[in-house]
């Protein structure tokens, strides 16, 4: 993958103060949401669409367009911000989050959003259906990529090794997994709750090709990217270091934000930093 100029990473910086300032006023508006994990994922869904993958709004169900599987799903506030900024509905669709009969509920529901490519939210899962995804391109003859985000606090569920045996064993080289390492999870440091240290040696020893980058990084982000997508014979992790709460002081590496709204004065603070 080329190298990233100047001017474009300036644009990705630009456009994630933006899609930042959408999922603050998301969950501010619904009262309800998952601002620290929206916030740290951000980047990696910025680099993903916006650099990345073969997707178009207008024809969101191509056969062959590439796979995004978030399986963390309780920070879709981050994913709808950018499909709605990307085309895929309107933006005065994300007023709605979280509200009754909205297409945009508090976890990601395929049978109403155009393009979230699977319900998510029940923690584990997606690695398993991004599997199957992977799978189906390989018996179909498609050259479509299938890429899965998962929680650093979700790893400590047991269906995420079995379907991480199933990855490698499959040698699904046309898939990518990214983990979303903030650190922090709705009971506490993860280290606290379950550690999952060695991450890279584990995944490593399950099979796959492992890499560690800055989650908020573009040009590493997407240098990772192409070296994944050159890998061949076996499924990619790419483990990327973020911060709960990126972009805002008083949310970043504070557990109080994994799930709560801001009040009106913490959202009014929060939008006069993203506008410096």
């Amino acid at each position: 993958m080329p190298a990233i100029s100047a001017a474009a990473l300036e644009e990705l910086r630009i456009k994630a103060r933006k899609l930042r300032k959408d999922v603050v006023t998301m969950i501010y508006e619904a009262g309800s949401g998952h601002p620290g994990g929206s916030l740290s994922v951000l980047d990696i869904l910025i680099v993903l669409y916006y650099k990345v993958m073969n997707i178009d709004s207008q024809n969101y169900k191509h056969p062959h367009r590439d796979r995004l599987v978030l399986s963390k799903g309780h920070a879709c506030p981050a994913l709808y911000a950018v499909l709605a900024d990307k085309g895929f509905f309107p933006s005065a669709y994300l007023s709605s989050l979280r509200k009754i009969n909205s297409p945009l509920q508090g976890h990601p529901d395929m049978r109403k959003t155009p393009g979230i490519e699977m319900s998510t939210g029940s923690l584990g899962q997606g690695l398993s259906v991004a599997n199957g995804m992977a799978l189906a391109a390989r018996l179909n003859q498609s050259k479509y990529h299938t890429y899965v985000i998962l929680g650093d606090g979700e790893i400590q569920e047991g269906q995420v090794w079995e379907a991480a045996m199933t990855s490698a064993h499959y040698r699904l080289d046309n898939l990518t997994a990214f983990l979303d390492y903030n650190g922090l999870q709705i009971d506490g440091w993860i280290r606290d709750v379950k550690l999952p240290q060695p991450l890279a040696g584990k995944w490593r020893a399950f099979g796959w090709h492992v890499m560690e980058v800055d989650g908020h990084d573009y040009a590493a982000l997407l240098e990772a990217i192409g070296r994944a997508r050159a890998n061949k014979g076996a499924p990619t992790m790419i483990i990327a270091h973020t911060v709960k709460g990126k972009g805002i002081s008083f949310m970043e590496n504070q557990l109080d934000w994994h799930g709560r709204a801001p009040n009106k004065e913490e959202y009014e603070k929060a939008l006069a930093e993203l506008s410096q």
